[in-house]
């Protein structure tokens, strides 16, 4: 019997299952509602400028709200410890209810972090990380891993439960996810995420950072989110100066379009580097001796003192 695909039949129904199939239905709604309020949104500034703002942003928000079938609106959940232990449901996106309390926390938001890089060894304020499994937008199980074993968090329980790791990782739903076959256009690793890599996601926009990897490592997945991460945390900066990714050519861009997108961020331009060449005309033709001078490793010294 698969972890991802339980059978109800065979065993009594599992409370924790239903429990969080009811609050995959409730953040349906919510998120329903908030395009539905989204949509509500009226374009009337005090001129024709002010409206044609709101409209942009009323279409880019409806855009980030869209739908996407068969992707769950969470893919995992913290306990945390203590004496007034609190529960995030982790997803793609931030969902709210009609009050404002969260039903989602966007997998980009600091509170998020622990559930990629908690352990055992530093929990870091978690008792308890629980992945679920889907199956065509359907919850079909979950997996808890106990990261502190005092703190009274309830065990797992029923046929959906896949493993329990007292103290260690619980990994049946992560390695499934991981070793997923791929077909079709790039997803996104969200729910994957390892601690090295969420490293690289999170480090500050200040940084340039180079990724490095053998071919199948991840490297653009990763860059990929690492600029959803930065568009979320510093929108307004760089909804100013914006966000382009160049990729070799239009079949690779094609390849990784749907990513950001699914990940809410939808404002990116992409181009390919010959377009971007394209639009500045060719001058001049090097020597080959310039050439194999001007890609000696030593010129980035000779660029660092000329800048």
């Amino acid at each position: 019997m698969s972890p991802l695909a339980p059978s109800e039949t065979d065993s009594p129904p599992d409370p924790v299952l239903a429990a969080e199939r009811d609050h995959l239905a409730r953040a349906l709604d919510c998120l329903s509602e908030m395009r539905a309020a989204a949509t509500a949104v009226t374009d009337a500034g005090v001129d024709a400028w002010a409206s044609e703002r709101l409209g942009a942003a009323r279409a880019a928000r409806l855009r980030a709200l869209a739908a996407d079938p068969g992707v769950p609106p969470f893919f995992g959940r913290t306990d945390s410890g203590g004496p007034a232990p609190e529960t995030f449901h982790i997803g793609r996106r931030h969902v709210r209810d009609d009050a404002g309390d969260p039903v989602v926390i966007d997998w980009r938001a600091p509170m998020s972090r622990p559930f990629y890089q908690a352990t055992a060894a530093d929990p870091q304020g978690l008792a308890r990380r629980r992945r679920f499994g889907f199956a065509g937008g359907e919850l079909t199980g979950y997996e808890d891993e106990i990261l502190v074993a005092d703190h009274g968090v309830a065990p797992l329980q029923g046929p959906a439960a896949s493993s329990r790791a007292e103290g260690g990782s619980g990994v049946l739903l992560l390695r499934a996810e991981i070793e997923r076959p791929r077909s079709g256009p790039m997803r996104d690793i969200v729910a994957t995420i390892q601690p090295d890599q969420d490293d690289i996601v999170r480090a500050p926009l200040g940084e340039s950072i180079c990724v490095q990897g053998a071919p199948g490592t991840g490297k653009t997945a990763v860059g990929l989110h690492r600029a959803a991460y930065l568009l979320y945390t510093h929108g307004g900066q760089l909804a100013r100066t914006g966000v382009l990714v160049v990729g070799p050519n239009r079949a690779f861009l094609r390849y990784i379009e749907q990513v950001l997108p699914t990940l809410g961020e939808v404002d990116v331009v992409q181009s390919t580097v010959a377009d971007l060449t394209g639009r500045v005309p060719v001058r001049g033709t090097d020597t080959p001796a310039a050439a194999v001078l001007k890609g000696d490793v030593r010129m980035a010294e000779v660029l660092r003192r000329a800048l």
